[in-house]
């Protein structure tokens, strides 16, 4: 006889509020199911625990399994006494409980016990049912009569709080070391959770079908032949005529459409009172979908009850034709509508067209999908593929030259002036003017972003300082920017005066100081010779000047297939089940592509192709993939919504051979609270088609940037400052498409937070240094091993090759370029395969400190508790400690070298210059060759003649002073 149980598998827990007093807590879980309690055991001072465990529960009665629900709560133990804080709870109802095989991972937002409850975070969890065949005596009996002793006290109610203590902790013993035998072959399940297999994050590569595949390949392929066709039957529905009135009492009719094609129907919008409506819409139906031989396009008269039939058109798929672009469009006819049953022809005509095709078809962007059927109609432009723009972004330098004439409140005393620029949100200002007079001078570079068209005027403001925080603005001005001069090169433009207007002044006050008006000398331009940076340089995907003056030909063209995305993680839940709505960002250059999004999908399929033109191989290309959560119902109820982040892709262009095609399995990861997480998997096909190779080749040998970022360069205070500056204005652009490209996706394609501390991110860098210079030490330790005779072999060839080069020094620089020419054709045959991608072990992600990850993601300023604070600054310290011993090494090895001949020991330096006498004369009279064999010669000598002592110019360098004795 079967016994069906129920399994909660405590996975993990999400940011849970600190309870301990001390920033942190000692979470566990314990789960309530039919009057049987189980509990964790806890995990000490951890705010992300993760336990791992299985909570097993009997179901005495499985047919009433739907009226039941699973409580889980999550409690912090206290260590002084048997006391426990409330962290939140979760409720599951038992209509929600799968069977083994169904289950996904979910994460549940904790809930609060009541209004006053101060509760955050979340928990993971795994709940599902299994059929267990009955087994003999041993564990699982035992478990199950204190299960039973377990209920029985709790409905009597007589048992002490000491008891129910005794009995959680052997309830904790029986999880943690016993198991349930199920009599079935060799499976077993085990209450004590077991350890999963590895997560890989390599990179694989794939053989997609692309192009639709085979020798003879149709046009299609032409432009689509990097992802794989996917046919779709396309209904355009264009516009009715002559519809008749249904409605008895005004004659009129309420008209729309619904396209039938089995279970699958898309309704087209309804007008009030039109017998001739026109919709112009499209529908498409994926044919791996098609549940239905028949397409059934019916009209109806919308009513308040029950909506009337009109007509109907009925299509045979097996009749219905095939167009491939590039052909023309398919022209729609005018079909006579039928009746219900189709054997009689009814008053009104219909106009569409009906036909098979793929994605390259140009209706396939605007049309209504199947796979979209339960979308809002208020939500449906929030999943179609959309192709934006960057705003066209110019830096504006404001050249704050002097001012005259400044009316000053109190002429008794002497100003401190400045001017304070504002343009849009942006507002800086230049220092004090150092003459402290009413003609003040300032001669100070001021530089913005602003966005074409313009819309934002340039105010200028000049202040006296009366005080901490007192400001008394004695002049305004406002420039338009649309009459500002654009300057291409680095040429000294026009300097012009400006009027400046008293602060609040009235009209009749404005007439007057016409003639006599105080007004401020400025040189004001729009730079065009710069790139304005929005990207990091490190990854940039665009390194062209703002005027398209300056651009050069494009060199090749990129071409990316977004294909299809693998095994996605749960994002979000939708009718008590786990569900993702997936979507594609690529952002390459000024160009941003979003594909469609799929609903409801862990393996979603795109199969989208797009193009750039590309001007620098230097340049990396980003692919972000998201969780749509603006597609529920109308946009007013998720505008608090945000698009959640699943992993991108980075691919540098320099790194691809042309016209290749790479078709690879990029895995999805993404940086959490709890450590890495791998996503999912995305599948892209990239190639890389270069037009000339000589034009790319000489790419290599002229500037990064344009040539205006080294004649006059920006500070890298002001390029962090303008970059940061430069993304919000994207963003707030994009923003106002239609529809939007989130904020929040235009920030983490941009990488808006990669300047923010992280010891995660300074330890990987530190070791990427080492890795670095493994290859000089590893040079060094060969030379220290040839000195040494390790190898006798190799030391005698290094003493051959060495009396050859001292004998004929113009060998030296040939055999050295031959050297590392040979080294590179060695390196060939094991050059990459495979195209760069996220490697956890170089960002140090997979080993991390928990608190180093609630470090990185803390917000700015810090929003913890003040323990927390202290500890991480006194950590900081420890390691800023280390540094400074670094570099004060450094320092005092360099001032060593200064003390030669400063004289700060007179003795020293008279020793070295006695000795720089005499090697100048022994050099002056000795061959250059006769003197590099003897040194060369001594270097290499064997260790018997050597000393394991320091050497004794080593003994005089270290001897010599620095100036660490004159440090406080």
């Amino acid at each position: 006889m079967s016994m069906r149980k129920l399994v909660v598998e405590v996975v993990d827990a999400h940011n849970l509020m600190p309870k301990d007093g001390q920033g942190s807590a000692s979470p566990f879980v314990e789960v309530d199911f039919d009057n049987q309690r189980f509990r964790t055991h806890a995990k000490q001072k951890d705010l992300n625990p993760v336990w791992n465990e299985k909570l097993v529960f009997n179901i005495t009665d499985p047919t009433a399994l739907h009226n039941l629900s699973v409580d889980v709560s999550v409690y912090n133990e206290k260590s002084s006494s048997h006391q426990r804080n409330f962290l939140g709870k979760v409720k599951i109802p038992g209509t929600s409980i799968v069977r083994q095989g169904d289950e996904a991972f979910q994460r549940f937002s904790l809930d609060k016990r009541s209004i006053f409850s101060h509760i955050k975070g979340e928990l993971g969890l795994k709940v599902y049912y299994i059929e267990e065949k009955g087994g003999g005596p041993g564990n699982g009996e035992k478990k199950g009569k204190d299960e039973k002793k377990a209920s029985d006290e709790k409905k009597e109610g007589k048992q002490k709080q000491q008891q129910q203590q005794q009995q959680q902790k052997q309830q904790i013993a029986q999880q943690q070391g016993k198991a349930v035998e199920e009599k079935k072959g060799e499976a077993k399940l085990v209450t004590m959770y077991t350890p999963t297999q590895p997560v890989d994050y390599s990179l694989k590569e794939t053989n997609p079908h692309l192009g639709g595949g085979g020798v003879n390949k149709d046009k299609t392929t032409s432009t689509y032949d990097l992802v794989e066709q996917m046919q779709y039957l396309y209904v355009r529905v264009v516009k009715a005529r002559e519809l008749p009135g249904k409605d008895v009492v005004t004659g009129s009719c309420n008209p729309y459409v619904e396209v039938k094609l089995g279970n699958y129907k898309g309704t087209a919008k309804h007008f009030e009172k039109k017998s001739d409506p026109e919709w112009n819409q499209v529908f498409a139906f994926s044919k791996e979908r098609l549940q239905s031989s028949v397409l059934e396009v019916v009209v109806k008269d919308k009513e308040f009850v029950k909506d009337d039939f009109i007509g109907k058109v009925m299509f045979d798929l097996n009749e219905v034709p095939t167009r491939v672009p590039p052909d023309s469009p398919l022209a729609p006819q005018w079909y006579r509508l039928e009746d219900k049953k189709g054997e009689s022809k009814v008053k009104g005509e219909l106009m569409l067209s009906v036909w098979m095709g793929t994605q390259a078809d140009e209706a396939f962007p605007e049309a209504w999908h199947s796979d979209a059927a339960a979308v809002h109609s208020d939500g449906l432009s929030n999943i179609r593929s959309k192709v934006y723009l960057s705003p066209k972004l110019w830096y504006v330098r404001v050249n704050v030259i002097e001012a005259q004439d400044l009316q000053l409140s109190d002429k008794g005393r002497y100003p401190e002036l400045c001017v304070k620029v504002q343009l849009g949100s942006q507002i800086l200002k230049t220092r004090i003017a150092q003459n402290r007079s009413t003609n003040p001078l300032w001669n100070e570079d001021l530089v913005f972003v602003v966005a074409e068209s313009f819309e934002d005027h340039l105010i200028l403001m000049v202040e006296d300082r009366l005080g901490p925080n007192k400001d008394e603005v004695l002049g305004k001005t406002s420039i338009a920017l649309t009459a500002v001069e654009r300057r291409l090169d680095h040429r000294i433009v026009n300097s012009r005066w400006y009027n400046l207007e008293k602060h609040n002044a009235s009209e009749g006050e404005k007439k007057k100081e016409i003639k006599f008006a105080s007004r401020i000398h400025l040189r004001v331009c729009l730079d065009g010779g710069y790139h304005v940076l929005d990207e990091s340089t490190l990854y940039s995907s665009d390194l062209r000047p703002t005027a398209k003056q300056l651009w050069k030909p494009y060199i090749g063209v990129l071409e990316v297939g977004i294909l299809s995305a693998q095994n996605l993680l749960p994002m979000k839940t939708k009718d008590g089940r786990g569900a993702t709505d997936t979507y594609c960002v690529a952002k390459y250059g000024q160009k941003w592509v979003r594909t469609r999004t799929i609903i409801d999908s862990f393996n979603p399929k795109w199969n989208e192709q797009y193009t750039w033109e590309v001007y620098d191989p230097c340049t990396v290309i980003t692919v972000g993939v998201f969780d749509n959560w603006q597609i529920r119902g109308a946009p007013d109820k998720n505008s608090g919504a945000k698009d959640a982040r699943i992993g991108k892709v980075r691919i540098r262009l320099s790194t691809l051979e042309t016209d290749r095609v790479y078709t690879h399995s990029y895995p999805l990861l993404v940086l959490h609270n709890s450590g890495v997480k791998k996503m999912g998997d995305l599948q892209l096909a990239v190639r890389f088609t270069c037009s000339s190779l000589v034009n790319m080749m000489q790419i290599y040998t002229q500037p990064l940037l344009p040539k205006m970022h080294y004649l006059y360069p920006l500070s890298v205070s002001q390029l962090e400052n303008l970059r940061y500056q430069a993304m919000n204005i994207v963003a707030m652009r994009l923003n106002r498409a239609e529809p939007p490209l989130r904020k929040e996706v235009v920030e983490y394609m941009l990488d808006l937070d990669s300047h923010m501390w992280s010891m995660r991110r300074s330890k990987a860098n530190f070791f990427r240094i080492m890795s670095v210079l493994s290859g000089p030490i590893a040079a060094g330790k060969w030379f220290d091993d040839i000195c040494n005779w390790k190898n006798p072999v190799t030391t005698v060839l290094v003493h051959i090759l060495f009396f050859i080069l001292v004998w004929y020094p113009e060998l030296i620089l040939p055999t050295i370029f031959l050297y590392m020419f040979l080294i590179g054709v060695w390196h060939f045959r094991y050059r990459p395969r495979h195209p760069p991608h996220m490697d956890t072990r170089l960002s140090h992600a997979e080993a991390v400190h928990p608190d180093e990850l609630d470090e990185e993601f803390d917000t700015f300023p810090t929003s913890k508790s003040a323990d927390i604070v202290r500890m991480r600054y006194d950590r900081l310290r420890s390691v800023a400690g280390r540094i400074q011993t670094v570099v004060g090494d450094l320092a005092t090895q360099g001032e060593r070298l200064q003390a030669l001949l400063s004289w700060r020991d007179p003795r020293a330096t008279t020793i070295f210059i006695t000795f720089c006498l005499l090697a100048a004369v022994v050099l002056y009279v000795t061959p250059f060759q006769a003197v590099s064999m003897i040194v060369g010669v001594y270097l290499l000598r064997h260790p018997r003649f050597r000393n394991r002592l320091p050497s004794v110019s080593l003994n005089f360098f270290r001897r010599l002073p620095a100036r660490t004795d004159s440090m406080l």
